[in-house]
């Protein structure tokens, strides 16, 4: 990898570190490597869990460099295969990301941010959806968040492109914890160890139920999970995993997932 995306792999455990100084705005380069980066995570068999981080105490990432826009590159830029940051438009992407944000995560940052599973924010983060002040449209936030969060409390940060602290974005359930910065690494780390212990098979079929079927009436979600027409759904209830969670049950004894 570049200096602009550091790996590490830790066990099952893949971490991922955006560092570009100053501020860990991203390129087009950065991204296209980003989204490799996340697509080699996906199809590695023996890793189960990212994270991804920014480099530094303040930025996580302020979104697209302004900088490269200035020397000519455009919105229509190719961003590589998992879209902006790698992470938003990834197909198939059926392991868990965990976002530990160090600091500032504005516009392409905040919607890279919530491509995560889990966010664990430090308690001095900022968030905040600018684009509206810039004339321009933040597209993924304004697909998503008013679909996580309630509907007028999104509208209004999209509106008004206002920042918001750790503590809010709590409050409204944007990020799933705020940690002392001194810890927020630790946490991570504890969070994905234990995603890494766990069923493989599961997550990925949880993480497919949900990109499927959020746009569905209930009964037909019902309808692609119970008559197994997900690919991942019918992996797992004929895979060994499925058989070893019920006798590990029956023995009294953790299990021991292989992911088949």
């Amino acid at each position: 990898m570049s200096d602009s995306v550091k790996v590490e792999r830790r066990g099952a455990v893949l971490e991922v570190t955006l560092d570009r100084p100053k501020a860990n705005a991203i390129d087009a380069p950065t991204s296209r490597e980003m989204g490799d980066v996340f697509a080699a995570f996906r199809d590695d068999p023996e890793l189960r869990v990212a994270i991804l981080t920014g480099g530094g105490d303040k930025f996580f990432c302020p979104g697209w460099d302004l900088k490269a826009a200035a020397a000519g590159e455009g919105p229509d830029e190719y961003y590589g295969v998992g879209g902006f940051g790698g992470l938003q438009e990834l197909p198939n992407l059926n392991k868990p990301v965990i976002a530990a944000v160090n600091g500032i995560a504005f516009g392409g940052g905040f919607e890279l941010m919530i491509s995560a599973d889990i966010i664990i924010a430090a308690d001095h983060a900022m968030f905040a959806l600018p684009e509206i002040r810039s004339g321009t449209l933040a597209d993924a936030a304004t697909i998503k968040l008013p679909r996580r969060i309630p509907h007028h409390v999104a509208m209004e940060m999209l509106f008004t492109g206002r920042r918001f602290d750790a503590a809010e974005a709590k409050q409204w359930g944007v990020v799933n914890e705020v940690v002392p910065a001194a810890d927020l690494m630790t946490v991570a780390r504890a969070k994905a160890d234990l995603l890494a212990s766990g069923p493989p098979l599961v997550y990925a079929a949880i993480k497919e139920v949900v990109r499927e079927t959020s746009h569905l009436p209930v009964q037909e979600a019902f309808d692609l999970v119970t008559k197994s027409k997900l690919p991942t759904v019918k992996t797992l209830y004929s895979s060994e995993d499925q058989k070893e969670g019920a006798i590990a049950f029956a023995e009294k004894r953790d299990p021991v997932w292989k992911g088949r």
